[in-house]
């Protein structure tokens, strides 16, 4: 065995690396079924973790030891990677049945995570078996247990090749198909090490039993997951702000998270050669913990938001990506190593020589993946909502020291130094900061913004941390995924209301109109204000955003969240129109950036040709497409998809000093030409002086002076679209290439090689010839820039 134990830890890294891929693509595909609220993610997080704690904990008590353990590995890897082939295949029809039987309230989380426990709990707990079954051939009591480390390797080489490479480069299909095939290679060599190979059974009188006060250990092991998992959820929400939450910061912070924990797992299987008493050191462990998560708390408030850096000066993706591996691990690592050496200090703490090894790591895999399943919820959906990070984190140092302080008083430690650790404890917990406004507002360029605003809210959601700043002129701008969303800017405000007044006056009679994110309710509020409209619905994820806007954006807004007419819909908006049997007139969209992890979704041809689904007759679908903090790619794949699901679609342009800033993308269901003189009526009844002002307010004076913005159709621009890039739900492509453009300040040049491509627009338009003979030579007049 031990000239074969080589193979096998390169077997178990390929077990790792194929398991990290699995949930990557697992949760992409779900989160377009289930939806990407907090709820969701903690429903698929807590099913994904509970499955492979209960296939640790079942496969010792279903499998008798007398079955060689390498045989049974392999078909586990086997039966792994076909559930993974299926669950791909499968995942339509389960969609399909979620969304007939998706409702609201506690009804809708039970059917969330009943979709979630199909899918997930066949393959996790076969991935959960894994371990147990490779422990009773390795002997993982306690030396022999750094197997767990190579696995844990794995698993950050499949987190990094699933972000940055296959689903970056191509798809889901072909990252399952790796991890199959990975999964078929390990089971192969498995079943080609077991045939030269015997196994002996524990001997009859060798009963599984635990060592004498185990119950303390596993309640240690237990808690050390649930601090783990909540840290892990608190500082990636800090880290997506300071790096921006593109699918390449979380790729980052999941595979350091990782390697800590394998590094860790390491050195513990080490260290429990060299300990006599494995419990005193899991409890220093634990202490030492404490010490750990407030360095972390520390560096992430107090230090790394004030490194002089700007991102934005350097066009070179990969350096950004070089400094943000670094300062994760600057700040993660440290807990992750403690947390991974948790472990195998736990297990030498409860070993038994008579037991069976099997057992012995499922219980104790068992009873840290309960804990981590505990913290992870705890976290995302009460103790940063609640009680704020700072709070939490100050909560989770007290709960690791009091931990280990019980382990340290069941071994009989000199009082006086149980005494010492809890005053330390306690100075650690107080020493932790509150989250800083410009981290919360400003994220990854705070340091340039030192002195530049004065941030007046910050809010930690479920779903999002929220700001609100004003500057020394008085603009107020709202803060999401720590950027400005919004803000009373001109050129803003100019965007804002363009795509609201867009949306309710190019349609005949938009009496029911979708705004899909709510952001400082400028869209929303200039749709609001439109007489023809009856109805308006606002789907948001984030519950504290209609209360922020509220409060201090109601003047720009017209105080939409109080209009008697709006409805706010506290939903992913992409779960909301999967699950309601709604029609609109029409639809606008303005969603987070699609560079933010997720957000993509929002812009697949699958989610236009769904909202196109919920249009009724002669209904419209505008779109927001920035230029800045984007790149050429990424812009190209927004308009091509848009276009793909509307071959008759428009493009109006907000230039700010005559240059390129962001755009509105307009599609028809029923295409026609707009008609310039029913625009000018509409604007010139009485009813319709508060949209006629608001139009003013940004310089618009009538229909021409908004419709002048035109910039181009589908048509035009189909040989500029030539080389674009489609963004579907099984690549979600655009993410990826937003994720490399965020830096990048660029909106005129990418104006700039559009433009040309627009032709005559005299198709576009109808209405008498004295109107179009006034908007059509300055569209062209645009154009000739």
């Amino acid at each position: 065995m031990k000239r074969a134990l080589p193979a096998l830890l390169l077997l178990f890294a390929g077990s790792g690396c194929a398991a990290l891929i699995y949930e990557v693509v697992w949760f992409q595909l779900l989160e377009l079924v289930i939806g990407s609220s907090a709820v969701s993610i903690a429903v698929l997080l807590g099913t994904f973790m509970g499955g492979m704690g209960l296939g640790s904990l079942l496969l010792p008590r279903l499998v008798p030891s007398g079955l060689h353990p390498l045989r049974v590995y392999a078909w586990l890897e086997l039966g792994i990677g076909a559930l993974g082939l299926l669950l791909l295949f499968g995942m339509p029809l389960v969609g399909g049945a979620y969304t007939a039987w998706a409702g609201g309230g506690g009804i809708g989380v039970f059917v969330r995570g009943l979709a979630a426990a199909v899918c997930l709990l066949p393959p996790t707990l076969l991935m959960g078996a894994t371990l147990p079954a490779m422990a009773r051939w390795i002997e993982a009591t306690p030396e022999g247990v750094s197997w767990l480390g190579l696995y844990t390797a794995g698993a950050v080489v499949g987190s990094l090749a699933a972000g940055f490479y296959l689903l970056s480069v191509f798809d889901v299909s072909v990252a399952t198909y790796v991890a199959a095939a990975l999964n078929v290679v390990v089971a192969v060599s498995a079943l080609a090490l077991a045939s030269g190979t015997t196994h002996e059974a524990l001997p009859p009188g060798a009963a599984p039993g635990l060592a004498q006060r185990a119950f303390t250990v596993y309640l240690a092991i237990g808690l050390s997951g649930l601090t783990a998992l909540a840290c892990e959820v608190i500082w990636t929400r800090l880290l997506s702000l300071l790096l921006g939450g593109s699918v390449y910061a979380f790729s980052l912070i999941l595979a350091v998270f990782l390697l800590g924990l394998g590094l860790g797992s390491s050195f513990g299987s080490l260290l429990v050669r060299s300990v006599t008493r494995a419990r005193v050191a899991l409890g220093c462990c634990q202490i030492a913990l404490a010490a750990a998560m407030a360095w972390t708390a520390w560096v992430l408030t107090q230090s790394l938001p004030y490194w002089p850096i700007n991102p934005s000066l350097s066009p070179n993706v990969w350096f950004q990506f070089q400094l943000d591996l670094v300062r994760c691990l600057y700040a993660v690592l440290p807990g992750a190593v403690l947390w991974g050496a948790s472990f195998p200090l736990a297990l030498a703490s409860v070993a038994s020589r008579e037991e069976d090894s099997g057992r012995l790591v499922g219980g104790v895999y068992a009873a840290n993946t309960l804990g981590a399943i505990i913290g992870s919820l705890a976290a995302s959906l009460i103790l940063v909502v609640w009680i704020g990070s700072q709070r939490a984190e100050q909560l989770l140092i007290m709960i690791s020291a009091l931990s280990g302080l019980m382990l340290l008083l069941e071994a009989r430690i000199p009082v006086l130094g149980v005494v010492m650790a809890v005053a330390a404890s306690a100075l650690l917990a107080l020493s932790v900061g509150p989250i800083p406004g410009l981290l919360v507002a400003y994220g990854r360029f705070s340091a340039t913004q030192i002195g530049q605003s004065e941030v007046i809210y910050i809010g930690e959601g479920w779903n999002a941390s929220v700001a609100v700043s004003e500057r020394s002129n008085g603009v107020l701008n709202y803060h999401n995924a720590g950027k400005v969303q919004a803000s009373s800017e001109p050129q803003d405000m100019r965007l804002q209301r363009m795509l609201g007044h867009l949306t309710t006056l190019v349609p005949a009679s938009p009496r029911s109109v979708l705004v899909i994110g709510c952001g400082a309710g400028v869209t929303a509020g200039a749709v609001s204000i439109d007489p023809a409209v009856e109805h308006e619905t606002i789907a948001e994820i984030e519950p504290l955003v209609p209360k922020v806007v509220s409060t201090y954006f109601s003047e720009h807004n017209f105080n939409v969240v109080a209009n008697p007419k709006v409805r706010v819909q506290l939903d992913d908006a992409r779960h909301f129109l999967q699950t309601t049997t709604e029609t609109f007139d029409a639809i606008t969209s303005d969603p987070l950036d699609p560079w933010v992890k997720g957000a993509a979704m929002l812009y697949t041809r699958e989610f236009f040709d769904l909202a196109i689904r919920h249009l009724n007759p002669g209904g419209v679908v505008t779109l927001f497409v920035q230029l800045y903090e984007s790149n050429i790619e990424a812009v190209k794949s927004e308009i091509a998809t848009f276009f793909e699901a509307f071959p008759q679609g428009m493009i109006f342009a907000n230039l700010y000093n005559g240059a390129g800033y962001d755009l509105v993308v307009l599609g028809q269901k029923d295409p026609a030409p707009i008609d310039v003189d029913r625009l000018e009526a509409r604007l010139a009844r009485p009813d319709y002086a508060s949209v006629a002002r608001s139009l003013g307010d940004i310089g618009m004076h009538s229909a021409v002076d908004l419709l002048a913005t035109y910039a181009g159709n589908a048509r035009d621009m189909q040989p500029w679209l030539r080389d674009a890039q489609i963004n579907r739900d099984r690549n979600l492509r655009l993410q990826y290439l937003a994720g490399r453009g965020l830096n990048l300040y660029r909106a005129d040049a990418i104006f700039a090689e559009m433009a040309p491509y627009a032709r005559d627009p005299e198709h576009v338009f109808a209405g008498s010839e004295a109107r179009l003979q006034t908007l059509l030579p300055r569209i062209r007049s645009i154009q000739a820039r």
